[in-house]
This record gives C-alpha cells, sequence and structure tokens, in this order.
C-alpha cells in the first residue's frame, strides 16, 4: 500500500464522489479524514470503516475552513471536492445561491490549500487535487454560479501547480462529466423546472445528452484517477486538467 504513512483530507467525502476518492486512497494505505455532511448514524458508520475522524464544519465560512484544517492536521493529501448545485436562469438566480456556491466550489479550495501547503513545503512532498467538473471547460445554460466556479478552480489549480513545482508538490484537476451522485440526482427537480421537461427527459436529453457514452461515470473511476495522481509515475503530471466525461468536451 503505497500511500501508508500519508494523510489525505478529501472535502465533501461523506457520500458520492468524495466517499468514493477517500475509500480509495484508504484502501492505498492512507490515514483518511472525513468531512461534509450527512446522517449522523451513516458518517459514524463511515468513520469506523474507515478508521477516520470526521469534521463537520461548514467550508462555506472562512472560519469553517480553518476550523476543518485544524481538526484535520498537517496532511499529505488535499482533495477539494465539496460542492453544490443550484439550477436556474441567470434573471432568476438568487444572488445569495451565486454567493454560497461561489464559496463553496471555489473559495474553500483556495482557502484548504492556504493552510495545507506550508506543511507540504516542509515535508517536502504533496498532493492536491481538485475536483472540477466538464464545466471547467464547458459552460451549460442555467448554471451561472456553477461554471463560474468550476472554470475559477481549473485557474487556481494551474496557480497551485506553478507555485508549487518546486518543491515535489503537484496540483491537478478532474474534471467528470456527469457521475450519478446525490449532486446530481438533487439538480433534476431544478432542471425539470426550468426547462418544462420530464424526469426521464432531463437524465436522457440533458445530463447524458452530452455524454457519448450515453451513461453515466461512476464514482469508483474518479477514486480510481485520485490514486494515480498520487504516485511517483504521476509527479510530472502538474497543473492538468484530466476529463473523466465519456468524451463530452472531446
Amino acid at each position: 500500500m503505497f500511500l501508508s504513512g500519508k494523510r489525505a483530507l478529501v472535502t465533501g467525502s461523506t457520500s458520492g464522489i468524495g466517499l468514493a476518492i477517500t475509500r480509495a486512497l484508504h484502501a492505498e494505505g492512507a490515514e483518511v479524514v472525513l468531512s461534509g455532511f450527512g446522517d449522523e448514524a451513516e458518517i459514524a458508520k463511515l468513520q469506523e470503516e474507515l478508521s477516520a475522524p470526521y469534521s463537520g464544519a461548514d467550508l462555506s465560512t472562512v472560519d469553517g475552513v480553518a476550523q476543518l484544517m485544524e481538526e484535520a492536521g498537517n496532511v499529505d493529501i488535499l482533495v477539494n471536492n465539496a460542492g453544490m448545485q443550484f439550477v436556474a436562469p441567470v434573471e432568476d438566480f438568487p444572488p445569495e445561491k451565486w454567493n454560497k456556491i461561489i464559496a463553496l466550489n471555489l473559495s474553500s479550495a483556495f482557502l484548504t490549500s492556504h493552510h495545507a501547503v506550508p506543511y507540504m513545503k516542509k515535508a517536502g512532498w504533496g498532493r492536491i487535487i481538485n475536483t472540477a467538473s466538464a464545466h471547467s471547460k464547458v459552460a451549460s445554460p442555467f448554471k451561472a454560479a456553477y461554471v463560474a466556479a468550476k472554470h475559477g478552480l481549473a485557474g487556481l489549480t494551474k496557480v497551485l501547480a506553478l507555485e508549487l513545482a518546486e518543491h515535489n508538490i503537484t496540483a491537478n484537476c478532474i474534471s467528470p462529466g456527469y457521475v450519478w451522485t446525490p449532486l446530481v440526482e438533487n439538480q433534476i427537480p431544478d432542471t425539470m423546472k426550468a426547462r418544462n421537461m420530464s424526469r426521464d427527459d432531463v437524465i436522457n436529453k440533458v445530463l447524458l445528452d452530452s455524454q457519448p457514452t450515453k451513461k453515466f461515470v461512476q464514482p469508483a473511476e474518479i477514486g480510481a484517477m485520485a490514486v494515480f495522481l498520487c504516485r511517483d509515475e504521476a509527479q510530472n503530471i502538474n497543473g492538468a486538467n484530466w476529463s473523466v466525461d465519456g468524451g463530452w468536451t472531446a
């Protein structure tokens, strides 16, 4: 297990993509820290399964990120995965939703990196992996805040890569297409309303329309990519934005 002795923090790791990444890193020997929201009993089960501490800090605030990083301690692997979505035409998009999405999907990744980088430099090794999205490369209607945040996350990743390259620290994005997670499932009702479509039509004509494979990406595929980016063989992969989208952005 090549990650033995490494500590990994995955934000938004109590379900979906984040949980899949956490399980994949744990399987390779990493000590993992859980972060996110969810049912207390389910989180307790995950803590037992992964022998992992847990933080329920609110990452949409500066103080919440500081709390998380204090609770997590020094981390060798930082995966910024926490996110949320809201779907509406720009004229109907509530400004408070814009601010919340930018804070959680983009600003939290800057803040966690701000806290984590000094230890990584001291250790002489680190991996920062940002869960971006196909929407870090292309846009879709009704997702102003999400698309803006993910484009920003791709840019932040490039800056981190350039600043940290000489310290044996890499920063990369993984940009999935539609992965069948609670985040995707929960946006279906809003998309049904925005587009005046049925649930099946949203799935087949909106979500999967852009993915040539016509099937959802599986969370375990993202976990496997994250593990690869932690390997020594990936030490010269830096500032990259890896598409795992069935060909969507091709």
